[in-house]
């Protein structure tokens, strides 16, 4: 009952953009949508024959009683088994230390360890062609850090491409992933996403 349905707007950062978009692609109440950074590549093909080989391997040993197989999302080495959002590269490597740093400080809710199968899902997840059938009257605002080091700007230009929606796009100059809603020049973004919700709800975006 403290829920507007009329002015029900998802936002969403990174793999939260990506679920966000998929969920207002079959929730008819949405009025906006909000997406950060949002990731659209999950499995690189060089890792592809050995990570569904561990995935099975896996499943044999749950079906024989065994709990789950967990480990980091991301290694020290910034590397994790199918090659997700800039594994091996700089975007993984930060990706690491600053989920250790949450988890060291002991951040509210946060834990830095997933299932293996949590992959499995990663790489059967098709969320560019569910966005394809975004219905038309959802406004949509995609926000991308020039300097994305984890989902490539290249990779969610093409994917803002494919919405029939009203939509905006805004490019973050000089920022990255992780640092996107922080420090010199966030304010500015904070700001434009602001303008957008307030828009959206006023069905002001054309």
């Amino acid at each position: 009952p403290t829920v507007d349905s009329r002015r029900i707007i998802l936002w969403g950062m990174s793999l939260g953009a990506t679920v966000s978009a998929v969920a207002a692609a079959v929730d008819r109440r949405v009025a906006g949508l909000l997406m950060v950074c949002p990731i659209f590549s999950f499995i690189r093909a060089d890792k592809r024959t050995s990570a569904f080989a561990q995935l099975m391997r896996d499943r044999q040993s749950q079906l024989r009683g065994n709990e789950p197989f967990t480990l980091q999302p991301f290694n020290s080495k910034g590397e994790n088994p199918i090659g997700y959002a800039g594994s091996g590269g700089p975007g993984g490597r930060e990706a690491f230390f600053l989920m250790r740093a949450a988890a060291e400080r002991g951040h509210p809710n946060f834990r830095d360890r997933i299932t293996l199968q949590s992959y499995h899902k990663m790489a059967l997840f098709r969320p560019k062609e569910i966005l394809e059938e975004m219905l038309e009257q959802v406004p949509s605002m995609m926000v991308v850090p020039e300097l994305d080091n984890i989902s490539p700007a290249t990779e969610q230009y093409a994917a803002f491409e494919l919405l029939k929606t009203p939509k905006r796009l805004y490019t973050a100059r000089g920022k990255g992933h992780m640092s996107i809603l922080s420090g010199e020049g966030s304010e500015e973004v904070r700001a434009a996403m602001l303008e957008f919700c307030d828009a959206a709800l006023k069905n002001e975006i054309k």
